[in-house]
């Protein structure tokens, strides 16, 4: 049995005639009339009292239209309901984000999961040059990222979320002077414990040691924000980071202002598409809608 030989029998209902039936369901009525006929076959009984001729159903026959109207409309719900749940309910959706943005992502999950509850999130923590690679080959949906990074050649979607701004942060136990700014000068004679010099948050930090004329006192070079993280509360060593990499126990340390540091725009990135997955549109939306630049910035 199949559903389309129930909405044959429904439009036959509707229409009285076997002609505009066939119409109706965009079939010739030869092809409605043999699909009745099957129905008939398979179910055994006569649906139809027939002549040349549609003089009505038989009372089988109407017993059989309220469970082909039944089963149609329930057809209908399950569509309308998996419909649903693609595009509001669930789904999957894979994001590249580059190290110092890692606080930012539990605030940008929890937004999409406000409207896609039941969303699976895929992290993967990787340069900026790689985010870009990976939504080339389509790997990733969303990047999080440097915007000024991003090339010309028109082949992505931004949307800015805050600016970059640093800080100097350390534990209680790391003498700082007590202003709001800390001159490089001071800087350099600290203990720290900075991200890998291949990461773009720290060229902006050597390029402002070398231009202030200071060689930096570091003892802790690391790729890894939590070892960072661990050794700053602990006093024992103190860190120029963004903001929005500071940790969550930020609210313990100290920081101070720096002078003369970029402050570039961070935000989120999708590959234009001629065609856009339900649900990546749906993340997008969501996404435009965030705005992060009083959050992360002192």
């Amino acid at each position: 049995m199949f559903l389309r030989q129930l909405s044959y029998l429904i439009a036959l209902d509707k229409y009285r005639h076997f002609s505009r039936a066939a119409e109706h369901c965009g079939v010739s009525q030869p092809a409605l009339s043999a699909g009745i006929r099957q129905l008939e076959s398979e179910l055994g009984i006569t649906i139809i009292n027939r002549n040349r001729r549609f003089n009505g159903l038989t009372e089988e026959g109407q017993r059989v239209l309220a469970w082909a109207r039944q089963t149609v409309s329930d057809l209908s719900n399950l569509r309308q309901e998996a419909a649903f749940a693609q595009d509001v309910a669930g789904g999957s959706i894979a994001i590249g984000i580059m190290p110092p943005t890692m606080q930012v992502i539990p605030l940008l999950i929890e937004s999409l999961r406000a409207a896609i509850p039941a969303l699976h999130v895929s992290i993967t923590v990787c340069s900026s040059a790689e985010i870009l690679h990976q939504l080339r080959e389509h790997q990733i949906q969303l990047g999080l990222m440097y915007l000024d990074q991003i090339p010309p050649e028109g082949l992505f979607d931004t949307h800015v979320l805050y600016q970059e701004q640093h800080v100097l942060a350390a534990g209680e136990g790391i003498t700082l002077p007590h202003t709001r700014h800390c001159s490089w000068e001071t800087i350099g004679q600290l203990p720290l414990g900075l991200l890998n010099p291949q990461m773009r948050s720290r060229q902006f930090i050597d390029a402002a040691f070398r231009e202030a004329g200071v060689k930096p006192h570091i003892m802790l070079e690391t790729n890894a924000l939590e070892l960072l993280h661990t050794e700053v509360l602990a006093s024992r060593l103190a860190t120029i980071l963004p903001v929005a990499a500071l940790p969550e126990r930020s609210g313990i340390l100290q920081t101070r202002l720096l002078e003369n540091l970029p402050t570039p725009d961070v935000g989120v990135v999708r590959l234009q598409q001629t065609i856009m997955p339900t649900l990546s549109m749906r993340a997008w939306e969501i996404l435009q809608k965030l705005d992060f630049h009083h959050s992360y910035s002192i």
